[in-house]
């Protein structure tokens, strides 16, 4: 009898990426003839089933639900665990979370692992890669197949699917404003790669904020680090070159290392610059100063996707519901970072 082999196995034995595997099973037009059929062939030798029990998961229910998160790192991204184990427990249901480290691979193989009869629906971010390499191939069969999705926070437009989101652009901009209110012109922003689509939200919002406020833009001020690396020498060499009275930063890492780094530098915060991070997490409480934050109400967020998608799950109407998105408000948190 033949071991029973998945997608992965599929893509290390032929040298080709797991992508490229789901894409040839699913007689994509972007896969050639020639690696289709390879594929095809060693799938069928092989007897390779996708999901095959989730198939039946609208009659065999298992009251369990997936979570994917990109990492564990980020204050935020516990929060948001934390309301959805919270909603779904009460309501029944059990929560079984992975981790992709920011990695399609396995952003691909952990839903793959989970849709196999584990769970009734999933509640996942986009991982970094995913939204870098634009392939949603992944959560496509799992909504043809009848399985639930809700996406949080990273999501895309590509996917119908019920979601969560938080008002970055408007919060960004109020951020902004607030820096500008207080008497800050020189203001700089702490990004990630434009891919992320909640940082290209807040950076529009940076950019509305100044344009408003007839402060000319200024690219110089704008720093994109990648996400995956140590940036002290990046965080350093901009402050060193550049005139800031102020900076918005996308996340919470990001603006407790500047606030370390233009410290060592000789400015003080916030009389020489103030700083406001995104995330009000436990760094933020005990950095010194405290640090200014943009809430993002992670706990109430994650609440929100486990009843989008319980709702989804349990409801009974014949048509179904058209899929939502709900925008979480976030709040601005004012401590000892800025000048309130």
């Amino acid at each position: 009898m033949k071991p029973k082999i998945t997608l992965k196995d599929i893509a290390k034995e032929l040298d080709v990426s797991i992508s490229t595997v789901s894409k040839a099973l699913k007689n994509s037009k972007e896969i050639s003839k020639e690696t289709k059929d390879k594929i095809k062939a060693f799938a069928k030798f092989y007897n390779y089933r996708p999901n095959n029990i989730a198939l039946s998961l609208k009659n065999k229910r298992t009251k369990n639900i997936g979570v994917v998160i990109p990492d564990i790192v980020h204050h935020f991204f516990t929060t948001v665990f934390r309301g959805i184990e919270k909603y779904a427990n009460e309501m029944g249901y059990n929560v079984i979370v992975c981790i992709s480290d920011e990695s399609f691979d396995k952003e691909v193989i952990n839903m793959e692992m989970l849709a196999n009869g584990s769970i009734d629906g999933f509640i996942l971010s986009l991982s970094a890669e995913t939204q870098k390499k634009n392939d949603f191939t992944h959560l496509k069969e799992l909504l043809d197949q009848g399985i639930p999705i809700v996406l949080f926070d990273r999501i895309t437009a590509e996917i119908e699917c019920d979601k969560v989101v938080l008002n970055d652009f408007e919060i960004a901009r109020e951020a902004v404003s607030h820096f500008i209110a207080t008497g800050s012109k020189k203001i700089a922003l702490i990004t990630t790669e434009r891919y992320f689509n909640v940082s290209e939200s807040r950076k529009e919002g940076y950019v509305a904020a100044l344009k408003t406020n007839e402060i000319e833009l200024d690219n110089r001020l704008i720093l994109t680090l990648p996400h995956d690396r140590d940036n002290t020498n990046l965080i350093t060499e901009f402050f060193q070159h550049n005139e800031i009275e102020a900076i918005l930063c996308v996340n919470e890492m990001f603006a407790v290392q500047c606030m370390s780094i233009i410290q060592q530098l000789g400015y003080a915060v916030p009389e020489d610059i103030s700083i406001i991070g995104f995330t009000d997490g436990i760094l933020s409480r005990y950095s010194s100063p405290k640090l200014s934050t943009i809430a993002q109400h992670g706990e109430k967020m994650g609440e929100l996707a486990a009843k989008l998608l319980i709702n989804r799950m349990e409801s009974v109407q014949m048509v179904e519901e058209p899929f939502k998105t709900e925008v979480i408000n976030a709040t601005l948190i004012k401590r000892g970072s800025t000048i309130n």
